[in-house]
């Protein structure tokens, strides 16, 4: 239904949607989408969705109405059959990246930062083994963000 794809879409800030095609026209209409270098997501329940869900970067089934074929060819799949969970899987994802990116650069600069003081002779191996220690328990504690619910 279009305006249950508009109310989802809005929520996670999709403002392109494709709603009610035939089978076929999903199909054409993903890889039209791919074809011009768009990212796109493809939500289908049904057993005529399997080849829009495989042509899509990321394909979305429906678990408890969707059929085996949807199911096993999508990336992700509602167990619950709930669209209102897509908009927290993709403030979820993004957050989730976010934090990825802040461990990643955290422990690059801990390691350059030891370096260079291990160059310079400043910093001893046992100062460093205590940075990397501490370092990857930061790590951890930032990572364990993502288990708070996020309002």
């Amino acid at each position: 239904d279009l305006a249950t794809a508009a109310r989802v879409a809005a929520a996670c800030g999709v403002t392109d949607i494709r709603a009610d095609l035939l089978p076929a026209d999903k199909t054409a209409a993903v890889a039209a989408l791919v074809a011009e270098g768009e990212r796109v997501a493809m939500v289908g329940d049904g057993v005529n969705d399997a080849p829009a869900l495989a042509t899509a970067h990321l394909g979305i089934a429906m678990g408890g109405i969707g059929s085996d074929a949807a199911i096993e060819t999508a990336d992700i799949t509602l167990m619950s059959d709930d669209l209102g969970k897509l908009p927290w899987l993709v403030r979820h994802s993004r957050r989730t990246l976010g934090v990825i990116r802040q461990n990643i650069g955290f422990a690059l600069g801990l390691k350059a930062l030891f370096l260079g003081l291990a160059v310079f002779q400043v910093a001893s191996l046992w100062m460093a083994i205590v940075a990397d220690i501490g370092g990857s328990f930061l790590v951890i504690m930032n990572g364990l963000r993502l288990l708070r619910p996020k309002a």
